[in-house]
């Protein structure tokens, strides 16, 4: 009843004119640079962050979330017309929503993907307003061991479940935690891997280090790789959600939410996961297998649903620990750092208003989305006709003026051309750009929680184990590392492949650019 009462205050902040302003504005904006190929919500946000740093904390949070959720949609816009997924989430959309479009159903794959997140989202932002507090009287109670273990899984989690190879996963994790030591050690006052350059000492901001990561190293991967030919765009049309469609769509819409939830509250690696096991249970329950790899409207309105939810989900940990499982949370972690505020047990507490505002204009944000994309899904695919040139041109454009505008320094500049050229690398070799941004943000907390509970064990290694909490969940982590072998292993053995969902052995990032490079 706390978390209803509270939510109940936070409509009476997000209702106000100028926030339902700000709602609209971050929908509007994130739906029309989130549709754009190749794009998905982390770059979306990385690239309009810089924009929100003007407005009052919590205008800028509920304009932040419409973003997110905007950015959310414009990912399976793109999965559906062009199959070429922003992130790899919306990798088991594309798979059967494009064949939809290709069959003339464009509009109902569209219709049944944005029904399905809205659905989901606003189920899941239920959980999170009644789950919140429930997590918060937990994490009070937890100390520097408990923390620094669960950031532990964080780490692990995002890198075993992200890419093709767990070695490339753990590099990217290093290169990560590499940034993240960038500036003046805490402790000492010691500067640390400065190199001696003076503006470095206040470590690299992490708007330069995920616009640069993220929009930079993405436009010369895409730059590298661009096809003469223009990409082939299925027009939005055929009829809308028959009557047929809804009854198909319904029951996948939620055992998607029922899947994605529960995988996003925990440090459990994001929604790559929970989309796919979505995919294999509507396969495996379909009264209509022969449809599955032909266009089928479950193998949509599902995954959908799950990477909705999930993404609802993953603010549980984010507000409530100040641990972000995806590329999107860390870059909103990264927001709160901005504007001074930690999140963590105590936000609730210190910024009631903000928090509770922030997950009213979920719901409302939602709505917006839903109303706004219905009926303008043909308006928001014309955006796939900007030439790939001019459209990472303006990406280019923006990255910098946003990274200018973080410090005003042109020595962020610099960095920023660096950092984008260490994406390009990643990407080039097959590193995952998520374990690193994670890393980045992340790894500075996890140093303190560590350094705080070997203090208080007078250095003594066991400090970092000696709660029941902590060993529960350090076997959940030796859990992650060896149970999907193992698994692997079994199935192999019994002849049974690993292709899984998609029929293949290719990683993730493999299907997301398999188009349009």
């Amino acid at each position: 009843m706390d978390g209803i009462n509270s939510l109940i205050e936070g409509f009476g902040t997000a209702l106000t004119p100028i926030n339902l302003l700000y709602a609209f504005l971050g929908v509007l904006l994130g739906t029309a640079i989130g549709v754009l190929p190749g794009i998905g919500p982390a770059m979306t946000i990385a690239l309009l962050l810089p924009i929100t740093y003007t407005l009052e904390p919590t205008q800028a949070f509920i304009m932040f979330a419409g973003i997110y959720y905007g950015g959310m949609y414009g990912g399976s816009t793109t999965s559906i017309l062009l199959n070429t997924p922003g992130e790899s989430a919306s990798v088991i959309t594309a798979i059967e929503g494009n064949l939809m479009a290709k069959k003339g159903r464009g509009a109902a794959a569209l219709a049944t993907a944005a029904i399905g997140s809205f659905i989901a989202g606003t189920i899941g932002t239920l959980g999170l307003a009644l789950l919140a507090p429930v997590i918060v009287k937990i994490a009070v109670q937890m100390g520097a061991p408990d923390y620094f273990a669960v950031m532990v899984l964080a780490f692990i989690a995002v890198t075993t479940v992200l890419g093709s190879s767990k070695v490339r996963g753990l590099a990217s994790l290093g290169i990560g935690l590499l940034i993240g030591l960038i500036g003046i050690d805490p402790t000492s006052g010691q500067q640390r891997l400065t190199l001696g350059i003076p503006e470095l000492a206040d470590g690299i901001d992490v708007v330069v280090v995920a616009v640069g990561l993220f929009a930079v190293g993405e436009a010369l991967w895409v730059a590298a790789h661009l096809r003469r030919s223009p990409l082939e765009i299925v027009h939005v049309d055929g009829a809308k959600m028959t009557r047929k469609d809804w009854s198909r769509s319904w029951k996948p819409w939620l055992r998607g939410t029922a899947i994605g939830f529960p995988f996003g509250a925990v440090p459990a690696g994001g929604a790559e996961i929970p989309t796919f096991l979505s995919y294999a249970m509507e396969k495996k329950l379909t009264k209509h297998p022969e449809e599955f790899g032909k266009g089928a409207i479950e193998g949509v309105a599902g995954p959908e649903a799950t990477n909705n939810a999930s993404a609802a989900g993953g603010l549980v940990p984010l507000l409530t620990l100040g641990i972000p499982t995806t590329a999107t949370a860390a870059i909103m972690l990264g927001a709160f750092q901005s504007y001074g505020i930690q999140p963590g047990p105590r936000l609730l507490d210190t910024q009631p208003e903000l928090v509770w505002g922030l997950i009213a204009s979920l719901f409302i944000g939602n709505a917006i989305l839903l109303a706004l994309n219905l009926p303008l899904a043909g308006v928001w695919a014309k955006l796939l006709r900007i030439p790939r040139p001019y459209l990472y041109a303006g990406i280019l454009f923006f990255a910098s003026i946003g990274a200018y505008a973080a410090n005003n320094s042109t020595f962020d500049l610099w960095l920023l051309i660096i950092i984008g050229a260490l994406g390009f690398f990643m990407r080039r070799y097959g590193l995952p750009v998520v374990p690193a941004i994670i890393a980045i943000i992340l790894g500075p907390v996890a140093e303190e929680q560590m350094r705080r509970a070997l203090q208080i064990s007078n250095a003594d290694l066991s400090g970092l184990y000696n709660t029941a909490f902590s060993q529960i969940v350090y076997v959940i982590i030796g859990l992650l590392l060896v149970v999907p072998p193992i698994v692997r292993l079994v199935v192999k053995r019994r002849g049974g492949g690993t292709g899984g969902p998609l029929g293949d052995d290719q990683p993730l990032h493999a299907h997301a650019n398999q188009e349009g490079l």
